[in-house]
């Protein structure tokens, strides 16, 4: 899967999506200072990335779940400004930091009871986002943005525009658009069977699911997936011809976290 995720970095195009590299900075409980050693590991990150591929920065601050929503908040922001200011210190130009923003409390599952303060210590950080200038890469064979006339067992399409806001499963008008387009060419094609593979981003490591916010439960892939398999039936694409399963955020595409909240095609018989 590394062997994949790097391929997809490379094209004889352009990629329209960016790549990122994100560096956390954790913090104490009720605290927004920054130890000499934690500045010291951002600035290096950070320098050890290629400048001339660096396109922006964003900034995100994070509380755990203990305390008032407002007090978070505000936590979060001042613990993002820390790092704005170190990061300027440092001789980084501000003008490339597009976003400094606090995003409060980070809620935990109800049903997540074991290492509960390891949990609620890994949110209480911020996330320096680098958005690097695209790379070109090459065409991989069975890897689509559309369905064709000639698949075979284990071709993948990926539906460009069918994305997600953050935390959401539901289709955008630009995602109901081109699934539009594409239950047209399922009616043409129509002895296509398929997956529809549902994929989240911007989890930590040892979560590999994401809580869909309309729902608060823990399983936004296999909505997404079921969103877009319920809109295909909508359009009376045969539901035997269709199968829904969420991935998590084990797939990620290496473009860009918004390209990870997508919906994908997997051909499982022709």
């Amino acid at each position: 899967m590394r062997f994949l995720t790097l391929l997809l970095l490379f094209t004889f195009g352009f990629l329209h999506a960016q790549e990122e590299a994100v560096h956390s900075v954790y913090f104490d409980f009720d605290k927004s200072n920054l130890n000499e050693k934690q500045g010291e590991e951002l600035i290096t990150f950070i320098k050890k990335i290629d400048s001339t591929r660096i396109e922006s920065i964003q900034i995100f601050g994070y509380t755990d779940d203990i305390g008032k929503e407002a007090y978070n908040f505000k936590l979060s922001t001042k613990r993002a400004s820390v790092i704005q200011t170190k990061m300027i210190e440092s001789g980084i130009k501000n003008k490339i930091i597009v976003t400094i923003e606090g995003k409060g409390r980070i809620l935990i599952d109800d049903d997540i009871v074991e290492n509960l303060p390891e949990k609620r210590s890994k949110n209480r950080r911020v996330d320096v986002v680098i958005n690097l200038k695209p790379l070109p890469k090459i065409i991989i064979p069975g890897y689509y943005n559309s369905i064709q006339k000639n698949h075979i067992v284990g071709d993948h399409i990926y539906l460009d525009n069918i994305l997600f806001e953050r935390g959401s499963s539901k289709l955008t008008f630009k995602a109901k658009t081109e699934l539009d387009k594409i239950s047209k060419l399922l009616h043409k094609y129509k002895n296509l069977q398929f997956e529809i593979q549902g994929h989240v981003c911007c989890t930590p490591p040892y979560q590999k699911e994401a809580i869909d916010k309309d729902t608060r439960k823990r399983q936004l892939s296999t909505n997404r997936a079921e969103s877009v398999f319920k809109y295909l039936v909508f359009k009376k694409i045969q539901k035997n011809r269709m199968t829904f399963k969420g991935y998590g955020n084990t797939v990620p595409l290496g473009k860009g976290t918004e390209y990870d909240r997508r919906v994908e095609l997997l051909i499982t018989k022709i």
